[in-house]
């Protein structure tokens, strides 16, 4: 046996049993402890909002380029997103339910919270702890899901005294209108009976809607179907769970539906930000991935600039949002210029918005849709604003304890 060889053998016998009749010393293993995931979160945000020294977001000085501008008819950017729909015939999901349907079946997949070159970055901030709702696409309103058809007495119970106060604070307000004194003490109330006024015109609508789910059977059953379907699903999210009856728990579990996209847009975006952490050692911050339209809407009452069409970009889990509010005018222009060239690969539709934020729509099929099906989009599509007392009827249920 070669000297080399024989040396080897006796070195791993060493470690087997001993060379020579000697004892084999006894291997220590220390466990090497797993990083933080909050810690690493931690970290990833911190080098996002990394002070650069420099101006940064808008009031760095960039070059946008022509890629990243509206085109001459400002309406043809979401023209051309929407007769991507038109193409793909994708379904929309509405609400959590059909989200949640669309994620079991796998048409979309997951971006978790870190990933090697991005960071979710406020991504679904705006979703809330209110109950689980069924999007109703004729009145544009609302209906809370339930465990069972006997919740639906409790919840019209609800909805009669939440009915009942908005009466008494407006025939309170009518009073103190009736005998205030002064301009501006009569403005301040009549803003206020105004409000409150809204906030019962919310509230009948909204106990009508519940009332024709509770008249018939078989619209009273996709609440109850919905909630089973969300409920599933939060029992064992890929081996988390969520208690729905928990609000932060809830809010956790609508962000983590929140946190999907379809696979084509994942490769684009994780591509994206490859190049930017390598240029900047930094992680791409995403805020907004796939949206239902009920989300949508639920932005839309802050956010002006959010989608109103007929087919919001976010709910075809095509679209992304990146962040440039920390980043230098260097990071811009580089971040711009390579998804300008995206663009011109006729990869994505891509827009610098006002509100600090890079809108990435990715075409799943590698090229813009046709410009038969654009043309077409343009002259049916209406960008109309809609409006919604929604968020001021649970603001004040929160204010009085209710949910």
């Amino acid at each position: 046996m070669p000297a080399a060889v024989s040396a080897a053998v006796c070195f791993a016998v060493l470690f087997l049993g001993g060379c020579r009749g000697k004892s084999a010393p006894v291997l220590i293993s220390t466990p090497v402890p797993r990083p933080d995931p909050a810690e690493l979160l931690k970290e990833a945000a911190s080098k996002v909002e990394e002070d650069r020294n420099e101006p940064i977001g808008r009031r760095a000085s960039v070059e946008v380029p022509p890629e990243l501008k509206h085109y001459a008819d400002p309406r043809r950017f979401l023209a051309v997103q929407t007769a991507e729909w038109e193409v793909q015939k994708f379904e929309l999901p509405h609400d959590f339910a059909e989200l949640a349907d669309q994620i079991i079946r796998g048409d979309l997949v997951e971006l978790k919270p870190l990933g090697d070159d991005y960071i979710l970055y406020g991504v679904g901030w705006k979703a809330t702890e209110e109950p689980l709702t069924h999007f109703d696409q004729v009145s544009g309103g609302s209906v809370p899901l339930m465990k069972d058809a006997s919740q639906c007495v409790e919840k019209e119970n609800l909805l009669s005294d939440d009915m009942s106060q908005a009466a008494e604070r407006i025939n309170d307000l009518k009073r103190q209108l009736a005998k205030a004194r002064g301009r501006a003490a009569r403005a301040g109330l009549s803003k206020r009976l105004r409000h409150e006024i809204d906030i019962a015109e919310a509230l009948r609508k909204e106990r009508e809607l519940l009332d024709s789910y509770r008249a018939n059977s078989g619209r009273l059953s996709i609440l109850t179907t919905e909630y089973e379907t969300l409920h599933k699903l939060a029992s064992d999210f890929a081996g988390q769970s969520y208690d729905l009856e928990n609000a932060a728990s809830l809010r956790e579990f609508k962000i983590r539906l929140l946190s999907f996209l379809r696979p084509e847009a994942k490769v684009v975006l994780e591509a994206i930000a490859r190049a930017y952490k390598n240029e900047f050692n930094r992680p791409l911050p995403i805020t907004s991935l796939v949206r239902t339209e009920e989300y949508q809407r639920h932005i839309r009452e802050t956010n002006r600039g959010a989608a109103a069409n007929a087919t919001p970009p976010h709910t075809m889990g095509l679209a992304f949002d990146v962040y440039y509010h920390f980043m230098s005018a260097a990071e811009q222009n580089f971040l711009m210029a390579e998804i300008g060239r995206q663009k011109a690969q006729g990869r994505v539709e891509a827009l610098r918005e006002t509100r600090d934020h890079i809108h990435v729509f990715v075409f799943a099929d590698g090229r813009p849709p046709n410009e038969d099906y654009i043309a077409a989009s343009l002259s049916t599509s209406h960008y109309t604003e809609r409006h919604s007392s929604r968020n001021t009827v649970k603001s004040r249920r929160r204010s009085t304890g209710k949910a």
